[in-house]
């Protein structure tokens, strides 16, 4: 049932910009999502299933940003992206940051025994990533993306390093914001590309 599920996930998110995770009911989100308390059941098993099954989403979404970002403008696109990410998703920056307030769901991030027949809950239930895996997911897919065939171990390390720095100057953003463009500004100023050397 994936529309019901994204129609459920969509529910809970707009719950949640309503009031504290504490204060969202199930019975409310699945009301919302127009499907029975059951299906809702049915999906999750559980508010912590569809706790876990929002945060990996909301990282999922984020990780796909991040590549568009890398296509469309390199790290400097990645480090907006990320801020902006951070700013209007209270998911995201929590997922970055490490900072769960009381008012959002707090998962832990190990995995969580699992008995769910639905294959986007296995995932759920498996492992959340930390802030610090968060950053080498990022990093890798960022070295992934930026480095040209053939780039010799060395340089590999040096923009893998060169990739971290951009996103934690990000991160750093998050927590203290700088002006529109700022933040892209920055990294283009740490990190040079390897021609500019």
């Amino acid at each position: 049932m994936p529309a019901a599920r994204d129609s459920l996930l969509d529910a809970a998110y707009t719950s949640l910009s309503r009031r504290p995770w504490s204060g969202v009911r199930m019975v409310d989100v699945a009301a919302v999502a127009g499907v029975s308390r059951q299906t809702l059941y049915n999906e999750f098993g559980s508010k912590e299933g569809l706790a876990r099954s929002l945060v990996r989403r909301e990282i999922d979404s984020y990780l796909a940003g991040v590549d568009r970002a890398l296509s469309e403008g390199g790290l400097p696109a990645v480090a907006e992206w990320t801020v902006g990410g951070a700013r209007g998703n209270v998911l995201v920056r929590a997922v970055l940051t490490g900072c769960w307030s009381e008012r959002l769901p707090a998962p832990a991030l190990s995995a969580v025994p699992s008995t769910s027949a639905v294959p986007a809950q296995r995932r759920a239930d498996g492992p959340l990533p930390s802030p610090a895996d968060v950053v080498a997911l990022v990093r890798d897919r960022a070295v992934a993306a930026l480095a040209p065939a053939g780039t010799s171990k060395s340089d590999l390390a040096a923009l893998a390093r060169d990739c971290e720095v951009a996103l934690r100057l990000a991160l750093s953003c998050v927590i203290a914001p700088v002006g529109e463009g700022g933040t892209a500004q920055l990294v283009r100023e740490v990190v040079r590309p390897a021609s500019e050397e």
